[in-house]
């Protein structure tokens, strides 16, 4: 590669062609029109730049409006004289408050996690209730019409507020949070506006009869939760507690929405144990054991506040939310002995789950991008693609009960058969006293109920095979069609439905040569197709047996997920992971591709390289920031600063703003350090929450004040990661994503050469980039 042609990449912009850089406003253009089109599932994005203009090509990596965050400490002079000023109280008053924070995101998590049951339990038990009255009565046109409008009007206001008010709170938001925590800062996922979205239109889309549900919504909550408590503050609405200013930093507010994703599983699936798992195997990217504490403790805070509000309800105060504890589907009541002819069925369920899992995924894919095109076109098609959706999910779920034919109620229930006036395992539907509709059963009910009364163990002949296939079918392609349109919805409750609808016809096939319960092929079932379409193993076990209280199931759980991972491994990736490429988030694996290690450092570097003297003129800090988009800047320092031209460190575009905003500037060419060390403090250059810091047209520089120059020294970090440039690009990116990274310096590896070669960034390590750069290299060698 041309050694002229080494630069520091910009994290806002990948310039793969290097015909040039992108001025500031391009880059607020190509911000503003990707903003335009939400971030949601939009085709991967490439800035290219010629020597005349900049485009958007739908042909790579949506990197445009992507920054990464700032995991790494910045150990500037500030920092270290901020650290050796701090007391032994203060650093007791830091850990306290981290673990207060962790406290109020349980509680708030909880809160709303108990919101959301309590709110769709209510809204969509009457549209049921109003439903099967009109059933009863034989007016069935007016039933259906009624139901049909509420799914109707349920759906156009989630759909309403997913495209006018917070278009990031669409789909499931886990992909997001996974991103988040690997270093990516996507615009507006986490902000206010998202998480009143979330709640919601999580609750609107739930109730109204789609095939999503609202696990994966409050893991994007809980994530939002943390982020808005973990702000440091705001000026604003007076909120500057000189405590709170700890936590404007990335690091913190990293390890908060780890403990708000993690409080988001224990909420969303009562299963606190799970959470901390699901967020040490799923969303996390760094992981150490305080953190372990702190998560563990947050999601047991949620399981009190469930747990409490729950017995609350039992007295009959919360409406139609029913009776119920922490065990959301219990079947600890079958018989989990086990021979040889039932790990065979096992196995074969494992199999068929990791088949079926990956189909999911690669018809997910597809749907995701179709929709794309269409939620590009704006907010009113978001809108109607909604509502189409809604109306074929209300023909499916009121057109198909009439298939299915009556069957007689069983004669030793303890419940009531038809089940009237509540959620159960038997509906009337359009059969005669003493009758009812399996598929109705199924259909006819909140997404929880249908998985309870799949889950419902010794009633083996409750389902009819036929009514089985059919809803198997449905839910399987309605899962795939619902998820991408405008509202919050997870993934989830679809796929455990479909898993368990498999699960519950293979224990009938096999039933001749297995003494396992139905039931319990239901959970099997559904544990395999989880596998198959998530990918996670260690945390989808713990939650399935939180969820259903029968810890003998454990060793067939391990197997089945075991094998349908594996199995699903062969043809494609998990799904949050396409969804993370769809959506163009630059995530980094914690393993380097093949190709990377045929590459040295060096490779992939692009020019010209943008630094600074230690003492640098104002005007050319203001051309560079004007004319870059860089957020990280080499300082090197020349004679007479040193004996020859050493590399100093790494400045921010964001400290490099509130210094010129503060004009500490001097006449001459001398250090000046103390003097920006006695009027700044460590906290100016605390990073801003929600993007509120100093902007380049907030400055004021006059022409007199161009030509005088600013002493970088006490705002640089003299301490940046670098790599030789000889250095494998694996272990390179290994290395980059390890520790967190946002800028990585390349060094020469031999003296005489300019003291940098170029600054590594995420974007330098994307398949796009690299393979763009070097198109003859095999991707798989």
């Amino acid at each position: 590669m041309d050694q002229e042609k080494n630069v520091n990449q910009s994290d806002d912009v990948h310039d793969i062609e290097n015909e040039g850089l992108l001025d500031g406003k391009e880059i607020e253009r190509c911000r503003s029109e990707v903003s335009d089109k939400n971030l949601s599932y939009t085709k991967p994005l490439l800035v290219k730049r010629t020597n005349t203009t900049s485009q958007i090509a739908i042909v790579g990596a949506n990197v445009c409006p992507i920054e990464s965050l700032d995991y790494e400490i910045i150990e500037n002079e500030l920092f270290k004289q901020d650290w050796r000023s701090r007391k032994k109280i203060l650093i007791f008053q830091y850990v306290l408050l981290k673990w207060a924070f962790a406290l109020f995101i349980g509680l708030g998590t909880g809160l709303v996690g108990f919101f959301n049951n309590i709110a769709v339990e209510n809204i969509a038990g009457f549209k049921l209730l109003l439903t099967s009255n009109l059933m009863s009565e034989d007016k069935y046109f007016k039933a259906f019409a009624a139901y049909a409008g509420c799914n109707v009007g349920l759906a156009t206001a989630a759909a309403a507020l997913c495209a006018f008010i917070a278009p990031a709170a669409a789909g499931s938001g886990i992909p997001e949070v996974k991103a988040y925590l690997n270093g990516v800062d996507a615009y507006s996922i986490l902000a206010p506006s998202t998480l009143f979205v979330k709640i919601f239109g999580s609750v609107l889309g739930v109730s109204a009869g789609f095939v999503v549900g609202k696990e994966g919504p409050m893991v994007h909550t809980g994530a939002c939760i943390a982020n808005l408590l973990g702000q440091g503050g705001s000026r604003k609405y007076h909120l500057t507690w000189k405590w709170l200013r700890y936590f404007k930093n990335d690091r913190d507010r990293r390890d908060m929405i780890t403990c708000g994703a993690a409080a988001g599983v224990a909420a969303a699936f009562r299963a606190p144990v799970g959470g901390v798992l699901f967020a040490l195997e799923e969303a996390a990217s760094w992981w150490r054991s305080a953190l372990l504490w702190r998560t563990f403790f947050t999601t047991a805070v949620v399981a009190i506040v469930l747990r409490a509000f729950i017995q609350y309800c039992t007295t009959g105060k919360c409406g139609l939310f029913g009776e119920g504890g922490l065990i959301m589907y219990d079947v600890s009541s079958a018989n989990a002995t086990y021979s040889a002819p039932d790990i065979l069925a096992v196995i074969f369920l494992g199999i068929i789950g990791g088949f079926l899992g990956s189909i999911y995924n690669y018809f997910v894919d597809k749907v995701l991008r179709t929709y794309s095109i269409i939620n590009e076109r704006g907010a009113v098609l978001k809108i109607l693609l909604v509502i189409t959706i809604s109306l074929l999910t209300s023909c499916c779920s009121f057109g198909l009960p009439w298939i299915a034919k009556c069957m007689p109620c069983p004669t030793d229930l303890s419940v009531s058969c038809p089940t009237v006036g509540k959620s159960g395992n038997y509906k009337s539907f359009q059969c005669p006293s003493g009758y009812y509709n399996d598929l109705a059963s199924l259909f006819l009910n909140t997404n929880d109920d249908a998985i309870r009364n799949l889950f419902s163990t010794s009633t083996v002949k409750e389902f009819h095979i036929s009514s089985l296939f059919i809803f198997f079918g449905a839910v399987y392609c309605l899962g795939i069609i619902t998820y991408g349109i405008a509202i919050p919805s997870g993934l989830f409750i679809p796929v455990i439905l479909a898993g368990a609808c498999y699960g519950r016809l293979v224990g009938r096939l096999f039933e001749s040569i297995s003494s396992l319960d139905t039931g319990l092929f239901a959970l099997l079932g559904a544990a395999s197709f989880l596998g198959g379409t998530m990918r996670m193993t260690v945390s989808l076990c713990i939650i399935l047996l939180e969820l259903t209280n029968d810890l003998l199931l454990l060793p067939l759980v391990m197997l089945v997920l075991l094998i349908s991972k594996t199995v699903a491994d062969n043809f494609n990736k998990g799904v949050y992971d396409q969804i993370l490429k769809i959506k163009g988030l630059p995530y980094l694996e914690a393993h380097a591709e093949p190709y990377m290690r045929h590459l040295v450092a060096r490779d992939v570097v692009s020019g010209p390289l943008v630094t600074f003297s230690g003492v640098e003129k104002v005007g050319n800090i203001l051309h560079a920031l004007r004319t870059t988009g860089h957020n990280g800047f080499p300082v090197i320092d020349e004679p007479p600063f040193s004996e020859a031209p050493e590399l100093c460190g790494v400045v921010l575009r964001s400290h490099l703003l509130v210094l010129l905003k503060g004009k500490n500037f001097s006449m001459d060419r001398v250090v000046t350090g103390d003097d920006i060390l006695q009027r700044f403090a460590a906290f100016d250059f605390a990073k801003a929450g929600s993007g509120k810091g100093i902007k380049l047209e907030d400055l004021d520089i006059k022409v007199e004040e161009m030509e005088m120059y600013i002493d970088l020294h006490p705002i640089t970090n003299a301490s940046p990661y670098t790599v030789v440039e000889t250095m494998s690009l694996a272990k390179a990116a290994i290395l980059f994503r390890q520790l967190g990274l946002r800028h990585m310096c390349v060094v020469p590896k031999i003296q005489g050469r300019p003291p940098i070669v170029g600054i590594l960034t995420r974007h330098d390590f994307m398949p796009e980039h690299i393979l763009g750069l070097y198109p003859h290299i095999n991707p798989d060698k």
